[in-house]
């Protein structure tokens, strides 16, 4: 099966910024582009770090009244106040993907390093695009028949070698729904685990029987 991978998805053109921007400079960036979150480079295009605007939220809140209900700031939120250059305000080191991997890896990365977009780069680290969560969830807007003919042909023929007619496919707003019987038990997890690997597959509802019991588990 084929599964989407970041080149797909990501956004080439990355703005970004050199590592003695200022305070200023980045701000004026940042609207000037209408992004959230600017890559610092060096001079060969080697990603050193991100600034998004949560790095630079706590200029302006420093110079709040820290007395009365207001917690005083975490020692990082001091350390990103006192910061004018990007080198000092960016998150360092940035969190980097490949063009060719797959959705899921590049999700189960943004997941495990609670980070809300990923930069992409190439075999020599140079940067070549960026990945957001929202480009991720593009992959759920694939077409329900998109998603059926991929089972179809995919999952259950190709893979599988099942008889497409021994199994009915229905998609709805990406939920799959399958009815039929399959030749073992141990087949029915088989089929369930590998639609759902599908992109743009939502939930799987299995209502497979089987013509052989392999498992030994019973009814």
């Amino acid at each position: 099966m084929r599964h989407r991978e970041v080149r797909e998805l990501m956004t080439r053109e990355v703005v970004t910024v050199a590592r003695d921007a200022t305070f200023k400079d980045i701000v004026r960036t940042l609207g000037e582009h209408d992004v959230s979150a600017v890559a610092v480079t060096d001079t060969v295009g080697r990603p050193l770090g991100v600034i998004s605007e949560g790095d630079l939220l706590p200029k302006p809140a420093d110079q709040g009244d820290w007395f009365g209900s207001l917690p005083r700031p975490e020692p990082w939120e001091s350390n990103k106040a006192a910061g004018t250059s990007a080198e000092e305000l960016m998150s360092a080191p940035p969190v980097c993907a490949r063009p060719e991997w797959t959705v899921a890896e590049a999700a189960r990365l943004m997941e495990s390093q609670r980070v809300k977009r990923l930069l992409v780069v190439d075999e020599s680290d140079v940067l070549v695009g960026i990945v957001t969560r929202g480009d991720l969830l593009r992959i759920f807007l694939r077409d329900d028949a998109a998603i059926r003919h991929e089972i179809y042909g995919e999952v259950l023929a190709r893979t599988l070698r099942l008889d497409p007619a021994s199994v009915s496919v229905d998609v709805t707003d990406g939920r799959v729904t399958l009815h039929g019987v399959v030749r073992f038990r141990s087949l029915v997890p088989v089929v369930e685990r590998l639609c759902r690997t599908v992109d743009g597959v939502v939930r799987v509802d299995a209502h497979l029987a089987w013509e052989t019991d392999d498992t030994g588990m019973g009814p």
